[in-house]
């Protein structure tokens, strides 16, 4: 490609990014809904935009980082005072029965489904064990259901993506390197074992060195911002240096970290970090998008719409059922985990990355890997999109929009009023007044075993929730 042609699949690119999420906010739909189709569409119509002609070979490392800045991102959001008893006991069990039982399912269905080889099918199954936080967020800030539901699925889909990441690193090792997969072996345990450890140590280094710079150097809001980048873009680096695809698992225990770490006083999240994590997105479903060719897409058409019922129908309430057995989740409350599972930018990274390298090593059926997964995704995004309010309001689960009482002050007894109304099952709104009473109010609140706050917007009097 000519300078010329770069400069404009660049300028497209942004353009088609930020144009399809303002437009999805009018239309009040979550921005895959639009970014998908769009970028299918131009990548049929113009070759500019495609990463492999744009960006070349550098286009997965490219993305790699990108999802992990995402990531730490969601981690950040993660209050660990939030995940206790039984919900965390909740979040486990879909955690583990939701990959076991999603792998398998797309993995036995797979060959008789899409006509390809058992190595290539449970390929496509590791790469549909994930969810996300970047789809599941903005589906549950629409439905509005209790705060539970809404720990217990912003939690799953969290975890779910840097685990689903490491399982398709180790599968991808061995469906490149050998003729059949045998996931029981001690040798594949002893990967991803070492692919976790490489992670975490990764994400100590890096909470280390934001808890030194951020505490210890007390640095404000705009060099907080610069250096909590800086450092998640450089650990997550070097671990997939080290080992692929372990700058997920780095990326997102330095956000959970940091934002757990008592004394952390965290600069507030600043709108260039919001603003940052939704270009990413966007750039990252519009490139990646634009990679599935139509005719790639039409052989696999009606194959992927079954696998998404079998999905959708079958193995998610499965899931939801038997991860809510012996807990105290009520019927509508497990009846709408069950229908919350949508597919989202890690599916897409990753499949988007071992697709590419099995293609050319010459695997048969890995050039139906990218156009299946893409297929799942547009397919239980808009589902879910479409269906999720209303069977929420159907089960019971919506959480009313006039249980939230304002409490205005920041003194200590006005805080622990807040803390008595959030235990008692309101969410609370405070309003502190000056920003110094707001930081002071906010770090108080942080403290308390009940409390929940959310970062001070930039604005001379912030409120947060307790």
């Amino acid at each position: 490609m000519t300078g010329e042609d770069i400069l404009l699949g660049i300028a497209l690119t942004v353009a088609l990014a930020a144009g399809s999420q303002i437009l999805a906010s009018r239309l009040h739909v979550p921005a895959l809904i639009i970014l998908l189709p769009v970028g299918f569409t131009a990548g049929a119509l113009t070759d500019v935009i495609h990463p492999e002609r744009l960006v070349g070979p550098d286009f997965p490392a490219l993305v790699s980082l990108s999802v992990a800045i995402i990531l730490y991102d969601a981690g950040l959001g993660l209050n660990l005072r939030n995940l206790t008893g039984r919900t965390r006991s909740i979040v486990v069990r879909l955690l583990v029965i939701g990959i076991v039982v999603t792998f398998f399912a797309v993995s036995g269905m797979g060959p008789a489904l899409f006509g390809i080889p058992l190595r290539v099918a449970a390929m496509i199954g590791v790469i549909l064990v994930v969810s996300g936080p970047t789809v599941v967020g903005p589906l549950l800030e629409y439905v509005r259901p209790t705060d539970r539901l809404r720990r217990i699925l912003i939690w799953e889909g969290t975890l779910t993506d840097p685990i689903g990441g490491i399982l398709g690193a180790v599968v991808f090792h061995a469906v490149a390197t050998s003729h059949r997969i045998d996931i029981g072996r001690g040798y594949q345990i002893g990967q991803f074992l070492i692919s976790m450890g490489v992670g975490l140590a990764g994400g100590a280094v890096g909470t280390a060195i934001l808890w030194l710079t951020l505490h210890k150097l007390r640095l404000g809001e705009t060099l907080g911002t610069l250096v909590q980048l800086a450092t998640v873009i450089l650990v997550s680096a070097g671990c997939d240096i080290a080992r692929d695809d372990t700058g997920l698992i780095a990326a997102i225990f330095t956000g959970l970290a940091i934002t757990n770490l008592p004394g952390m006083d965290m600069p507030a999240r600043r709108p260039f970090l919001e603003t940052l994590v939704q270009m990413i997105i966007g750039l990252l479903f519009i490139s990646i998008s634009s990679a599935v060719t139509p005719a790639s897409v039409v052989p696999v058409l009606v194959p992927s719409l079954i696998l998404i019922a079998v999905l959708v129908l079958v193995v998610r309430p499965l899931v939801a059922y038997a991860a809510a057995r012996g807990s105290d989740l009520t019927r509508g409350e497990w009846g709408f985990i069950g229908w919350m599972a949508p597919r989202g930018i890690v599916a897409a990274s990753t499949a988007s990355a071992f697709a590419a390298s099995l293609v050319e090593d010459g695997l048969p059926g890995a050039a139906k890997i990218l156009p299946i997964t893409f297929l799942v995704i547009v397919g239980t995004v808009l589902l879910y999109a479409l269906t999720a309010a209303p069977v929420a309001r159907k089960l019971g689960v919506v959480r009313s929009a006039r249980t939230r009482p304002l409490v205005v002050g920041g003194t200590t007894w006005v805080i622990a009023l807040g803390e008595a109304l959030r235990t008692a099952g309101l969410d609370v709104l405070m309003w502190a007044g000056l920003r110094r009473n707001a930081k002071r109010s906010a770090r108080q609140a942080s403290n308390s075993p009940t409390a929940r706050c959310s970062r001070p917007p930039p604005t001379p009097e912030p409120a947060w929730r307790a």
